[in-house]
């Protein structure tokens, strides 16, 4: 393919940009991850070294073995060959000994490689759990799932394969240009002039190559993230006839990647054909220069002597000369593994690098009983919580009685700074009310449960838990005493009792079948395969969206929380399930205090408050009758239709 016809391909974005460049702080990082595995690397760079010289010997050993044992044996009549047999010997001998390190670093790099890949893996794992719910709500999760597979992969290739090359082929060079020196230093300043050329050739592709590898790893994780968006909105992509539109949007993002594919490919292989060709080019001219001055008798200059260059001496030569032009092509070569490591490091790293979720807060959630009228912290679970705040001016400790009283006062909030989404929200939740929040979609509904769980901040206003300002409380606590059925499901791999004791990993089977029965779960639970031990997978696909609803419920009664939150809880039940289901929350929402969200105006009529939402403003509050006597925007929205879409 001609530069021409490459750079046809290249989409115009793309030109004209910056060549790819090692980034030293990038690497130091990555290196950082090694020393753990100090004794092995040392082991490896032995094995490299021996391995290399191993190499080199033999190349040398084809000097002696024509000049000292092949050339005195011509001619003659009753020739000895043990001399002969015994150079072989010895030559094999050396190989055998290359091959074994060779075959040791490359066993021992694998090792070294998969140990700091988990490292890498586990650190980002833990470090993704520390992460804000914004961090996830603004990157998809296909392109997550990329630092993990792709990224990993890359930097796999590069520490298995690419690093013991590079330490390989630097160590011959050193070795075999001082091997060059020792025989003929005309014929080396001949090799060190063509190297000149060859590196001004092969580094200008490298860095195009390089440039193309980066990007092709960004839009990797590009299309990785369409995809997975994709797959889980098939049924969407159905239902609307999307299917040439995603096409389209996959097809873009293809292209482009098939571009950077295409580039840093196509600027790859031309590397090493380049190499061997520039190669052969110096094998040929080393020959016919050696062979003059060995013909015409030239004083040869070499490190440790001085005469006449001899046959040996060039065939080793020549034979040094292919063993060095080949490390330096395999170098060059590596270089696009590099690439594709540093770009996948850096992701990485920009990852780990994630500003984990803040959390200033110092007052704790804990077991609680009355012991002599006084509140007690205990191990057991009681059913009665407290909060307990430590005082650093005397290091004492004081416990307030968890009720579930939440107020919010004169809140704003916007998901960024230029766009406010809540006005001058006040909310006064009494322990064991049942407050809920009706709206159309985009009113701020969600957004208000949000704050209470302190996924985001408020920019202004204050929002109190029992009298405490929720900055001031741990968010594993805070988050511990709120219990969250969401409108989306997600069920996790594991058997339906697993999944049932997500949020209480201690609960026992009989809490859990209870739990299940309050929500109304049993029943269909008994008819599955193997029942509550029923394995699911793929976020209990066999499930209909109401069967999964039932165990989403199930699993907030088992974790048994002051306070409740059901967002759209039942929309995905049909009406008749709903009623039963509707009878079992009501008991589990007995003597807690809990916040609703529905469209189906039929689920809040008996709630003690009922808030109206409209862009981000709470216009109307009361109980149901007393907003339908009002004859405001709750009356005619359920005398309208009861459902808001």
């Amino acid at each position: 393919m001609s530069k021409k016809e490459l750079m046809e391909q290249e989409p115009a974005h793309m030109r004209k940009k910056p060549a790819f460049k090692l980034n030293g702080m990038v690497m130091g990082r990555l290196f950082g991850y090694m020393k753990p595995f100090k004794v092995q690397l040392v082991f490896v760079a032995v094995s490299i070294v021996l391995s290399s010289v191993a190499s080199v010997a033999s190349s040398l050993f084809i000097k002696t073995l024509i000049d000292d044992y092949i050339m005195p044996l011509i001619g003659v009549e009753n020739p000895d060959f043990s001399g002969l047999i015994s150079a072989i010997t010895g030559m094999i001998v050396i190989f055998l000994v290359g091959i074994i390190c060779t075959l040791c670093y490359n066993r021992l790099m694998a090792n070294v490689s998969q140990g700091v890949l988990k490292n890498i893996r586990d650190e980002m794992f833990s470090h993704m759990q520390t992460l804000p719910i914004k961090y996830f709500d603004t990157h998809t999760h296909g392109d997550v799932m990329s630092y993990y597979t792709n990224d990993t992969d890359a930097l796999r290739q590069m520490i298995s394969q690419t690093l013991p090359q590079v330490l390989a082929s630097l160590v011959t060079i050193v070795s075999v240009f001082a091997s060059m020196l020792s025989i003929s230093i005309w014929l080396t300043l001949i090799v060190v002039a063509f190297l000149v050329v060859m590196f001004f050739t092969t580094g200008k592709i490298a860095a195009r190559s390089g440039t193309y590898f980066m990007r092709q790893q960004k839009s990797l994780g590009n299309i990785n993230g369409y995809i997975e968006e994709m797959i889980n909105g098939q049924r969407v992509v159905k239902v609307f006839c999307h299917e040439d539109k995603a096409k389209e949007g996959f097809d873009e993002k293809n292209v482009d990647l098939s571009a950077c594919n295409c580039l840093a490919n196509a600027y790859a292989n031309v590397l090493m054909p380049v190499n061997n060709c520039m190669g052969y080019v110096l094998y040929v001219i080393i020959a016919v220069v050696g062979g003059i001055l060995t013909i015409n008798g030239v004083t040869n200059i070499a490190c440790f002597s001085l005469g006449v260059l001899t046959l040996g001496s060039v065939a080793s030569f020549l034979q040094l000369s292919r063993s060095f032009i080949g490390p330096i092509g395999q170098v060059s070569q590596q270089l696009n593994s590099v690439a594709m490591a540093m770009a996948g490091a850096e992701r990485i790293f920009t990852l780990l690098d994630e500003k984990s979720e803040t959390d200033d807060g110092y007052v704790t959630l804990v077991n609680a009983k009355y012991e002599n009228g006084q509140l007690t912290e205990t191990p057991e679970r009681t059913h009665l919580w407290a909060w307990k705040h430590p005082h650093t001016a005397d290091g004492s400790v004081t416990y307030t009685e968890l009720k579930g009283d939440i107020v919010l006062d004169d809140v704003d909030f916007g998901y960024t700074p230029d766009k406010t989404v809540l006005h001058n929200i006040d909310v006064y939740a009494q322990p064991g009310q049942k407050v809920a929040f009706v709206g159309a979609t985009g009113a701020g509904k969600t957004t208000i449960t949000n704050l209470i769980n302190r996924f985001y901040d408020i920019a202004d206003g204050k929002i109190r838990y029992d009298g405490i300002n929720i900055n001031k409380i741990k968010k594993d606590d805070l988050r511990r005493s709120l219990g969250v059925v969401l409108q989306d499901v997600n069920l996790f791999t594991g058997t339906v009792m697993d999944n049932l004791r997500y949020g209480k990993p201690d609960a026992t089977d009989e809490e859990c079948i209870a739990a299940a029965k309050l929500a109304n779960a049993d029943g269909f639970i008994r008819m599955l395969p193997e029942g509550y031990n029923t394995v699911l997978s793929g976020d209990g696909s066999g499930l209909s969206q109401g069967q999964r609803q039932l165990i989403s419920i199930a699993r907030a009664a088992v974790a048994d929380p002051p306070v409740m939150i059901l967002d759209e809880a039942t929309s995905s039940i049909d009406t008749h399930t709903e009623e039963i289901v509707q009878r079992g929350m009501d008991a589990l929402m007995e003597g807690r205090t809990v916040f609703v969200i529905a469209h189906r105006l039929s689920t809040v009529k008996n709630s003690d408050v009922i808030m109206v939402l409209d862009h981000g403003r709470i216009i109307e509050r009361g109980s149901h009758e007393k907003l339908i006597a009002e004859k405001g925007q709750y009356y005619r929205l359920y005398t309208g239709a009861f459902e808001l879409e």
